[in-house]
């Protein structure tokens, strides 16, 4: 780039903020393997999120993925969960249908973060299921809360929304932040040797909406 045309450039990047303790990027393009995305960052009290959004073609309420951060599954393919799976599948649809991918990025370990997250797989290695384990570290098998994803959600104007989830309760969170939830749609990807017991622990124990069988 010339020196004239980077003279000519603003001295940053346009960002706005829409709230006390909320400020967002304005949007780009963001090509991927599944689909082209206009992406934003959003910071809300100090934690940066993502939101992904693709145009959306038919009338009703868009679809919608609100997706937990999960570094070992979404970066790592790590096959101890169905994390980074489901984010892909998600992708995929929402490129093809339209819709909204609000990536969460304090979310990680269901809310407990990485570093009690690789605690709590000790203690699963040694028998304990996942929800026991966050329990034997004296932390909580839910800790997530969704003001944020909320708060992104009426910042890309989509505050009725078809919700792309197993997890009922990610549906309970979001109502209860006022964004109305009109639908699930289920974001079930395969089972895998290593992961059937997590998975079997948050369908009976967590209420998520899986066909194991």
């Amino acid at each position: 780039m010339s020196a004239q045309r980077m003279d000519a450039m603003p001295a940053e990047a346009a960002m706005t903020e829409i709230a006390p303790g909320v400020e967002c990027t304005d949007p780009v393009t963001l090509p991927t393997q599944w689909g082209t995305f206009t992406a934003q960052c959003w910071r809300i009290n100090g934690v940066e999120h993502m939101s992904l959004v693709s145009p959306i073609g038919a009338a009703g309420a868009p679809l919608v993925r609100v997706h937990s951060e999960c570094l070992t599954g979404d970066v790592l393919g790590s096959h101890r969960c169905d994390c980074g799976e489901q984010l892909h599948a998600a992708m995929d649809r929402i490129a093809d249908e339209g819709g909204a991918l609000v990536y969460l990025r304090d979310h990680e370990g269901r809310g407990i973060g990485l570093f009690d997250k690789l605690r709590a797989y000790r203690l699963q290695e040694q028998g304990a299921d996942t929800v026991t384990a966050n329990e034997l570290l004296g932390l909580p098998a839910e800790a997530r809360d969704y003001g944020s994803a909320a708060t992104i959600l009426r910042g890309i104007g989509m505050t009725s929304i078809r919700l792309l989830t197993n997890n009922p309760a990610k549906a309970v969170g979001l109502r209860a932040a006022g964004i109305e939830v009109v639908a699930l749609e289920p974001d079930q990807v395969r089972a895998r040797p290593e992961n059937i017991s997590y998975l079997r622990t948050k369908r009976d124990r967590m209420h998520h909406l899986l066909d194991l069988d």
